[in-house]
């Protein structure tokens, strides 16, 4: 297939919806994550930053996965589902695997009047959405009987292949807005949850990275702070920990010149090797190589 990315001012390669790939040449195409490359562009560098001009949608059944958004970073785990829609800015993670099922589609493959009832371009809405064990057992099924159409080619013309398409998506569509809509609700009303933790972490991240010591303090249960987490950004309370952990580790690193092993003691880690692992874990590189790349 010929090369037809787009190259941005900013250097970010936006990639076209593989058409040639999808069965029948439809607008659409739904089946497993994994290693088949049959979902995407061969030469897209799904684990470097790009756009595409088409909606995915993931559902997992394993995790957890780590997966950047518009320079956000998310994790989700089996049940959760991500909606990347046009031009956001994405990246796969290298070092998570990613199983379950994936929903590609071109945005002039539905109606105007299915667009805006379905809401696709609700950029506004989190990427990362948390169904219960109802609303994700719904979800499954719809997008099971979307697949099993689309991969149905033998028992109607072209024309009316397409159409039933057409309508199966708009079902799984509807009750995936549905879960955008009413998990934005439930991120409004987990505000006051939130912002409360988010203070406290701040003032207290140097010597606390424990959930449940957060939850404590501040009279939630657990549960209750992981749903106002997840609401608010899409992250489990001990990754907005961690996040902020270790952006200040990358301050002092950058910005000072302290020692590595007085760096790690001042965002809570004495012993310099554990700090050293902790960087490494988040970051993918060492805190002496991140400070080098620096200077």
């Amino acid at each position: 297939m010929a090369d037809t990315t787009v190259q941005d001012g900013d250097g970010i390669r936006t990639f076209p919806f593989p058409v040639g790939l999808s069965v029948a040449g439809v607008g659409m195409h739904v089946g497993p994550v994994g290693a088949a490359r049959d979902w995407h562009a061969a030469d897209a560098p799904l684990d470097r930053v790009h756009r595409i001009d088409f909606h995915v949608v993931l559902l997992f059944t394993d995790g957890p996965v780590r997966h950047m958004v518009d320079f956000a970073e998310y994790e989700a785990t089996a049940g959760d589902v991500l909606w990347i829609r046009p031009g956001q800015v994405h990246r796969f993670s290298k070092s998570s695997e990613y199983r379950g099922t994936v929903l590609t589609m071109q945005p002039g493959f539905l109606p105007r009047a299915t667009v805006e009832a379905t809401g696709l371009y609700r950029y506004d809405l989190a990427p990362l959405l948390h169904p219960d064990d109802a609303q994700l057992a719904g979800l499954r099924a719809a997008l099971a009987h979307l697949q099993r159409e689309y991969e149905d080619t033998t028992t109607l013309p072209l024309a009316l292949h397409t159409s039933v398409l057409r309508h199966s998506l708009t079902a799984f569509l509807l009750r995936l807005a549905h879960l955008a809509a009413s998990s934005a609700e439930a991120r409004r009303q987990a505000d006051t949850t939130f912002t409360l933790f988010r203070d406290a972490v701040e003032r207290d991240f140097a010597t606390n990275h424990s959930v449940s010591a957060y939850a404590d303090a501040l009279g939630y249960s657990r549960r209750t702070l992981v749903r106002a987490v997840r609401a608010a950004t899409g992250e489990t309370p001990k990754g907005f920990i961690d996040k902020r952990v270790v952006l200040e580790a990358k301050r002092l690193l950058a910005h000072t010149d302290l020692p590595i092993g007085r760096v790690g003691a001042a965002v809570g880690f004495p012993d310099p090797a554990n700090f050293s692992k902790f960087f490494h874990q988040h970051t993918d590189t060492t805190p002496a190589a991140f400070r080098a790349e620096l200077r």
